[in-house]
């Protein structure tokens, strides 16, 4: 039931504004930040951005050991952004401090 109810809230806030621009999204990956899938299992496979893990939004805090060490930058992006915001939010409320969110996969 938290699941939907932090769902809820997020969706009636609307879109999120990206906080990282694609060229700065790129340069981090390629200095070795982990690049963050958080849409589900099933767009995962679909398609994603190559060399991105996935991790849905749903389970971000309870697997939280499968993104690294709170220390490495992470880029996360979603299909729209709002499950970006969301995740960019779990993984700082739990000392990820170099957290950068890339917005809808399309940006990159």
């Amino acid at each position: 039931m938290k699941f939907f109810a932090v769902l809820g809230l997020v969706l009636s806030l609307g879109a999120c504004q990206a906080g990282s621009s694609p060229e700065d999204a790129h340069a981090l990956v390629q200095k070795g930040a982990v690049l963050l899938d958080v849409r589900s299992p099933d767009e995962f496979a679909a398609g994603h951005l190559e060399g991105a893990i996935n991790v849905p939004v749903d389970r971000l805090e309870s697997s939280l050991k499968e993104v690294g060490a709170p220390d490495r930058p992470v880029v996360v992006y979603c299909h729209s952004g709002r499950r970006s915001r969301w995740a960019s939010e779990i993984l700082q409320k739990n000392g990820f401090k170099k957290v950068h969110d890339l917005g809808p996969m399309s940006r990159w």
